[in-house]
């Protein structure tokens, strides 16, 4: 997520055409070749050419993968948490990846606009390729380019239909539709009725097969309702009334920023948020270390910091994890390192964020997260004047040791080569 003063925001992101490896990678903890540090910027918007050949799925099944949920547990939930990770796609790869974590990752995030055209399933195709043969789990951020009520059942058929033949190949796929709907920064933000539609629309065409599982993933409540976005709700519209949750004529703070939101216990199988450490004041990009405890406070509403007093904010976890009986998912974090600037040392900053992820004090307490996302990349933000920020784990050596020798690999779930 973005930080703009008290503004939570994406970070952002854009669906690019998987490239093959491009790195020459040495396994955990050892040197590697070629750009390590991973310095090459990431495009803005990577769109596949006329002539760009897709990769495709393989021919025949990786594995033969049973979907039916086992007692006690959700569609795609496994006994461990899934450990993965959002990957620069443009120049980045699972296999890569793979080499540098020394196992492969159980989970991976790629953005793709929605309904799918050509373009977007040549996108996925190459991006399934690689996740089928890491053996991981697919997680599918869906972006709508139409509006909300223009999401027909046939746009959900195409897309239950596209993802069935890769469920028939051997890959889960969670299915993260329109996300961070309660900011004012994108065109589905705060439209609570007609997003709840939507998301319900796409459910049942995904809940079809049970190699498919949807993600319920609103922003962080932090800053809510995130005044001045371009899309936030109006003062005398339906939304606005909708969201004004304690009837005071006002949409401030004081609203739940989650529960107008939520589209329903049969429509979402998964709850999740993308929790970052962003530095600690405005404006944004001092290199800064994380306060201890700031990753558990932020993800369940206790957060009264040096950011400021967020205990306004509900309890994440307590409500929708524990309260509606779902696993929960951190779709992606990082801890921010601003590279154009001086401060606390990058690997002081991002190792004392991934100790706090990782912390089995934060598992007992939290043993509900069935996912953990790590935001494998290295580029620009806007929200910082264009500077480079690495939220990168594994691109340079000493990240990548540092990073290796705290991963508790025994308590996640991995993939599996083919």
């Amino acid at each position: 997520m973005r930080r703009l003063d008290l503004m939570r925001q994406p970070v952002s992101r854009r669906a690019v055409l998987v490239a093959p490896a491009l790195l020459a990678l040495a396994a955990c903890g050892k040197s590697a070749s070629g750009n390590s540090g991973g310095s090459g910027q990431p495009p803005a918007t990577a769109r596949p050419s006329a002539t760009a050949k897709a990769a495709g799925a393989p021919a025949s099944p990786v594995a033969q993968v049973d979907f039916t949920p086992k007692p006690g547990l959700a569609r795609l939930e496994a006994e461990k948490p899934y450990f993965g990770v959002n990957l620069d796609w443009g120049n980045d790869s699972a296999a890569a990846f793979s080499e540098r974590l020394g196992a492969p990752a159980a989970s991976y995030v790629q953005f793709v606009t929605f309904p799918l055209g050509d373009a977007e399933k040549q996108i996925l195709d190459q991006f399934f390729a690689q996740v089928l043969a890491q053996g991981g789990l697919a997680v599918v951020t869906l972006e709508p380019h139409v509006a909300l009520g223009d999401i027909t059942p046939a746009m959900a058929d195409d897309l239950a239909g596209f993802l069935g033949g890769y469920n028939a190949r051997g890959a889960g796929v969670l299915v993260r539709f329109a996300h961070e709907m309660n900011g004012s920064w994108y065109a589905w933000g705060q439209d609570p009725a007609a997003y709840i539609a939507a998301f319900r629309l796409v459910a049942e065409a995904v809940h079809r097969a049970p190699g498919r599982a949807m993600l319920w993933a609103p922003n962080d409540g932090g800053g809510y309702p995130f005044s001045g976005g371009a899309y936030q709700a109006k003062p005398g519209t339906p939304a606005y009334d909708l969201l004004d949750t304690n009837h005071d004529g006002t949409l401030d703070a004081q609203d739940d920023p989650y529960a107008p939101y939520y589209p329903g216990d049969d429509a979402v199988d998964w709850v999740g948020l993308s929790l970052y450490h962003w530095g600690n004041h405005y404006p944004w990009g001092a290199n800064v270390v994380p306060e201890a405890g700031k990753f558990s406070d932020l993800l369940s509403g206790n957060y009264n910091g040096l950011i400021g007093d967020e205990r306004v904010v509900p309890d994440f976890y307590a409500s929708y994890a524990e309260g509606h009986g779902k696993p929960l998912a951190i779709v992606e974090t990082a801890a921010l390192f601003n590279t154009t600037v001086t401060g606390a040392d990058e690997l002081a900053i991002k190792q004392a964020w991934w100790r706090q992820v990782f912390d089995p004090q934060v598992a007992a307490r939290f043993p509900r997260i069935k996912m953990i996302n790590w935001f494998e990349w290295r580029k620009a933000e806007s929200e910082i004047g264009g500077a480079t920020v690495d939220w990168t784990a594994t691109r340079s050596q000493p990240i990548r040791e540092a990073f290796c020798a705290d991963f508790p690999r025994e308590r996640f779930t991995l993939g599996r080569e083919a």
